[in-house]
């Protein structure tokens, strides 16, 4: 069978196909940056009406769930990134096949996702933001006292 090649509609498609699951991972890290935001600005309004700050730290959990989130996200585009540029590779090293063209998967092992997971958690996009939002649980909560 022949190798496909950087013409094939069939590679334009695949590739196409890689970057929209990068685009989605990419929007779905943005999403849960605004969800997190908004449940725990509800939260800590809830709060600071009941007059309750012993309440304050019932924020934490969906931040920390949205960290964790955003966190595998931005894992998973990394490796669909990794993904695209290995075909690119491939295709230039006329070493791909038809076969890749049918695989749209990270093409990682389960501990392989779980460590870049770990990884993306000190990532510049994620680790400060989350840091910065349990921060400003902790000073509603010296301000509700």
């Amino acid at each position: 069978m022949d190798k496909p090649n950087v013409e094939s509609p069939a590679v334009h498609c695949y590739l196409g196909m890689l970057q929209s699951v990068v685009a989605r991972m990419a929007s779905n890290s943005s999403n849960c940056k605004t969800w997190c935001v908004t449940l725990v600005s509800a939260i800590l309004v809830l709060v600071a009406d009941k007059a309750k700050p012993e309440y304050v730290w019932i924020a934490a959990v969906p931040t920390l769930l949205f960290f964790g989130l955003d966190a595998y996200y931005l894992a998973l585009e990394r490796l669909f990134r990794k993904r695209y540029n290995a075909f690119v590779k491939d295709l230039q090293m006329n070493a791909a096949s038809f076969v890749e063209l049918f695989v749209v998967d990270p093409g990682a092992k389960f501990w392989t996702v779980i460590c870049e997971t770990f990884r993306a958690i000190t990532s510049i996009s994620v680790f400060p933001f989350y840091l910065s939002v349990l921060g400003m649980i902790e000073l509603a909560r010296r301000l509700v006292l």
